[in-house]
Parts: structure tokens; sequence; C-alpha cells
């Protein structure tokens, strides 16, 4: 049997402005796990082309 999960707490003052700041912020991914989810998506497309996800 699975425990119950704990709620999220709720963040305020600083802790909410940083978590806001660093969120709206664009963090770019570097070329190479670019191009490694590209290969991913590649090869699952060509394994199940008839699959909905690809239409």
């Amino acid at each position: 049997m699975a425990r119950p999960i704990k709620p999220t707490p709720i963040l305020t003052g600083k802790d909410a402005e940083r978590f806001i700041e660093y969120i709206s912020t664009p963090h770019p991914e570097p070329r190479e796990v670019i191009e490694r989810a590209r290969q991913s998506y590649e090869l699952a497309k060509r394994n199940s082309p008839n699959c909905d996800f690809f239409l």
C-alpha cells in the first residue's frame, strides 16, 4: 500500500520572489541535450510509425 503524499508547501516572501524569477527566466539547454532528444524522438518515431503521438 502506498504512503500518502504530503501537501506541497506554499512559497511566500523572498522564496516566492526567487522562484517566480527563476521560472520566468529561460534556461537554454546545451546543443548536445537537444540533439540527443531529437535522436531519441526520431528513433521512437521510426519504431512506432502508427502511434498517435507522432501524427
